[in-house]
């Protein structure tokens, strides 16, 4: 009978495990902090979304990533501008003030898109003047960027400030309401009226 160690496809008996052991040339003791420049930053918007670029040598869009949109007010100056990280890297995909002038504009055949126009958008190095398009899941969450857009347009001219902000969403919701009630009273009215008639 032959031996297993002469059959070369029978498995091989493991030899002992050894441990090894490599000492790093360098230990990293000190903990560097990483500054992203937000953090003098309050954030008034953040949701997810794609955003693309116009490339016009090309005359196409491009996409420039997905990640989270988010509208940043400086604590000190109270201005607003817009950046977006794409997800896992977080590379700046864009960042630029809000201005007065950039109009959003919806994108053909969706309406869930936005398109506007930059003139210096800081997401590459040197900022270049770019048309952006972003795209969000649905058209509410789309509208809803359009309303803190322009509000961040408002802010930014000098119209308004953050906390001025949220008194005039609660004043628009209370206006509302008051128009509901006064619609449900004359209803009441007009029901007790025509209840008298008859």
């Amino acid at each position: 009978m032959a031996d297993a160690s002469d059959n070369p496809l029978a498995p091989k008996q493991q030899e002992e495990d050894t441990e090894v052991h490599f000492e790093p040339v360098i230990k990293l003791t000190e903990q560097v902090e990483t500054r992203t420049l937000e953090e003098d930053e309050d954030v008034m918007f953040k949701m997810r979304a794609k955003l693309f670029r116009f490339d016009t040598s090309a005359s196409e869009w491009k996409e420039r990533g997905t990640g989270d949109v988010r509208l940043l007010q400086h604590r000190q100056t109270k201005k607003v501008r817009l950046v977006m990280r794409r997800d896992k890297t977080l590379k700046v995909c864009a960042n630029h003030l809000i201005t007065s002038s950039m109009h959003l504009q919806p994108n053909v055949g969706s309406d869930r898109s936005w398109v506007w126009k930059v003139a210096a958008d800081y997401a590459e190095n040197p900022p270049t003047a770019e048309t952006l398009a972003i795209r969000f899941a649905n058209s509410e969450n789309a509208q809803q960027f359009k309303k803190e857009f322009e509000r961040a347009q408002m802010i930014n001219a000098g119209g308004l400030d953050f906390d001025e902000k949220e008194k005039e969403v609660n004043k628009e919701e209370n206006v509302e309401e008051e128009c509901h009630e006064e619609e449900k009273q004359e209803k009441e009215k007009e029901t007790a009226t025509a209840d008298e008639k008859e």
